[in-house]
């Protein structure tokens, strides 16, 4: 049996890049947290995935955008992001560390 382990503890010191770290995963589900603070999608970046995602803002703030509209997040919001619906992180907060959870399933 593992110890237990707290998301909210052990977040990076260094947030001058995102932090993707991955907390468990399967044949066809992938658990991340990831720790953000100021960081964006480049210019012209798209995610375009194959697999289904499930996201939920523990804290922080930050704006999702779509092809057709934009969703702000604050803590305790989550969205489902079907299989290659295009996608990029349009800002996080600068002054605060954001913290998603990512549910990747396929």
């Amino acid at each position: 049996m593992k110890n237990k382990q707290n998301i909210y503890q052990g977040l990076p010191a260094d947030l001058s890049a995102e932090v993707l770290e991955t907390l468990a995963q399967g044949n066809h589900i992938r658990i991340e947290r990831i720790v953000s603070q100021g960081q964006v999608s480049p210019e012209g970046f798209w995610y375009d995935q194959d697999e289904h995602e499930w996201v939920m803002l523990l804290q922080g703030h930050a704006i999702l955008g779509f092809s057709d509209h934009q969703l702000e997040l604050k803590a305790g919001d989550y969205v489902h992001i079907p299989a290659h619906q295009k996608h990029r992180v349009e800002w996080t907060s600068p002054h605060e560390t954001t913290l998603w959870l990512a549910v990747f399933y396929s």
